[in-house]
């Protein structure tokens, strides 16, 4: 069994912050959302992986990800040129994947830790052709949407339907026989370009190949947007983080609930009310730091207020007096209070950027 992971595409949605980086690679909880994919795999007992990567990001995930030793897993770097689909993906991979059964991944997708091993083995019991993951959601037409018989056989899938045959959305965790690889050599494009994923396993449906869905019961999230993100901070802030202290906490800091502070940070006067995590080489000083906040290595707080909130690697807030709340702050950004009159508004923001002021 091998694993596919994708982690190409330009992260339109999450711009500004992916301009200068993957999508896949923006933290959740301190850790690249790409990496849960990778250990979700390794729990799995799947070590053999191959990453879809893009000429743009593809340097970058290389090097932060590495060759799969920090895992315990051999990683396979593969370049797609162009974004031309998920299932052109799947077929530009067939070199690594052979005639292997395989699972593909969405790497800027979150699953509930654990759920992949019991989807493997549903798999691996009925052998189907494919085997997908469906969950009920409230907004159906904005996803591609399965009909779905009384054994689990899919009868028909539909890419954002107008009229939504169920509320049963199609998960970024696919499970395949190498047969799928004849249904994408017999698709065409679509009217954007591109070859669908849905499109392939409509034809496998339509040969009366066995293609089974199972439903989903732990949280899913596609991280692809800013309160996404917020959201699987939140989900993993919650369910995972266990207490740490590496740094130095002085006596008038107040430390509450699940917070794990890396190693060389500093907490000086601060409250902080877990769950939160404080990566390495920090300061933070005359601070409260509320529930939901992810501050990233080398990131420095001074008279902040801050919540339900991500600071990437090298941030610097210092200064604010009002509460941070609902925010992401890309790397290296600095927020500070300007100390020269006359009193005002100064920005200089970049492409994209959401800025709101209450």
């Amino acid at each position: 069994m091998k694993a596919l992971i994708l982690s190409g595409g330009k992260g339109t949605r999450l711009r500004p912050l992916t301009y200068s980086g993957a999508k896949q690679l923006v933290p959740v909880a301190n850790k690249p959302v790409l990496w849960y994919g990778i250990e979700e795999m390794i729990a799995a007992g799947i070590t053999d992986i191959g990453i879809i990567i893009s000429p743009e990001t593809g340097a970058e995930v290389q090097a932060k990800t590495g060759d799969g030793e920090y895992f315990g897993a051999k990683i396979t770097y593969i370049l797609q040129k162009q974004p031309a689909g998920l299932a052109h993906a799947v077929q530009i991979a067939r070199p690594f994947l052979g005639d292997s059964p395989f699972v593909m991944y969405l790497g800027d997708n979150l699953i509930q830790l654990g759920d992949l091993r019991y989807f493997l083995q549903q798999f691996s019991q009925q052998q189907p052709d494919a085997l997908i993951l469906l969950r009920p959601v409230a907004n159906p037409t904005a996803f591609g949407v399965a009909e779905v018989d009384d054994t689990g056989r899919v009868l028909q899938l539909i890419e954002k339907p107008k009229v939504p045959p169920s509320n049963l959305a199609l998960v970024g965790v696919y499970f395949f026989s190498h047969i799928i690889f004849d249904a994408i050599a017999n698709i065409q494009p679509s009217p954007r370009g591109e070859l669908e994923i849905t499109d392939a396993i409509q034809y496998l449906i339509d040969q009366q190949k066995q293609v089974v869905a199972h439903k989903l019961q732990g949280w899913w999230l596609d991280t692809g947007k800013k309160d996404d993100l917020l959201e699987a901070n939140r989900l993993v802030l919650d369910t995972y983080l266990t207490p740490l202290n590496l740094g130095e906490v002085d006596a008038q800091s107040q430390i509450i609930g699940r917070v794990k502070i890396g190693a060389k940070s500093q907490v000086i006067n601060c409250t902080i009310r877990g769950p939160v995590i404080i990566g390495n080489n920090c300061h933070l000083e005359n601070c409260f730091i509320g529930p939901y906040s992810s501050i990233a290595n080398n990131a420095t707080l001074i008279d902040t207020d801050l919540e339900h909130s991500v600071i990437l690697e090298g941030a610097k807030i210092a200064g604010i007096h009002q509460r941070i709340i609902d925010s992401v702050i890309g790397q290296r950004a600095q927020l500070t209070l300007a100390p020269r009159r006359p009193k005002a508004l100064r920005f200089l923001i970049g492409d994209d950027c959401q800025i709101e002021l209450t």
